[in-house]
């Protein structure tokens, strides 16, 4: 494998950024790889960080490059501060700098596949609600996407009686609005889902203070008819529980390429 942190110009966000990108080495002997595709692009899983977090935090506080050292996949961590993914009312345009601009330098830096069977996208707390926005918003870009305890419910958090989310925030990215926009609102879009939806991946440890979101948006994606895996099971919002559902993720990825049995 080989582990950089690169950083870049952004046109998007008009300043310097970082990803952390994982690729994997060309071994044959390690891969099991279809018949005529040795030299094929490997393909991408776009993993990104949560509120408090940046580009290194997965692979400073997991063993995530370890855990695909054997499945041919690159992995790209972006750096988005904390914009929940999106264009930023009184910040910067950061939904258009992951779903456009990212994608692209990607692209021009490395060699990776840009089918749709290729393409995954998966995070923690404010990245998964990252992952299944992207996924939702642009389904014909994905072949699965997955969220760990994700910030699924986000309209919900601005008022929150326990944990609600930071007011500056809010008002940096979504301003006045009372409610995220429909298209930054995970359960109001998977509401308008259509055929061509990948499959999602839903984590959530039953301790976490995201549990009852993360709950809400399972039953509107199931009474929509959305393919979703749910893993509810005990775990805190914590990096022990990420650092293993990770593997469950990587594992539930329906990849082309996989390693021999035994």
């Amino acid at each position: 494998m080989a582990l950089m942190r690169c950083d870049f110009d952004s046109e998007a966000l008009g300043l310097s950024t970082s990803m952390t990108v994982i690729l994997p080495q060309r071994d044959p002997s390690r891969v099991e790889l279809p018949t005529g595709t040795a030299d094929a692009d490997p393909p991408v899983l776009y993993l990104l960080h949560g509120l408090s977090d940046d580009d290194t935090a997965w692979v400073r506080q997991t063993s995530i490059e370890r855990y695909v050292s054997s499945l041919g996949l690159a992995v790209v961590m972006p750096q988005v501060g904390r914009s929940f993914y999106s264009d930023e009312k009184h910040g910067n345009r950061y939904w258009t700098f992951l779903t456009e601009e990212l994608p692209r330098v990607c692209r021009s830096f490395f060699r990776l596949s840009d089918r749709r069977e290729d393409t995954f996208v998966a995070g923690l707390s404010m990245g998964g609600y990252g992952a299944v926005k992207w996924a939702l918003r642009q389904p014909e870009r994905f072949a699965a996407a997955a969220s760990l305890s994700g910030a699924l419910n986000v309209a919900h958090r601005r008022h929150h009686p326990d944990r609600p989310l930071d007011p500056d925030v809010w008002h940096t990215i979504w301003g006045d609005a009372p409610v995220a926009g429909p298209d930054d609102d995970t359960v109001a879009l998977v509401g308008r889902v259509g055929p061509d939806t990948p499959p999602l991946y839903v984590a959530c440890g039953t301790e976490d203070f995201l549990y009852d979101d993360n709950v809400r948006f399972v039953e509107a994606a199931r009474e929509r008819g959305v393919p979703v895996t749910v893993e509810f099971s005990p775990g805190d919002h914590d990096w022990p529980y990420w650092d293993a559902t990770i593997r469950d993720v990587l594992a539930w990825l329906p990849l082309r390429t996989r390693p021999p049995a035994g």
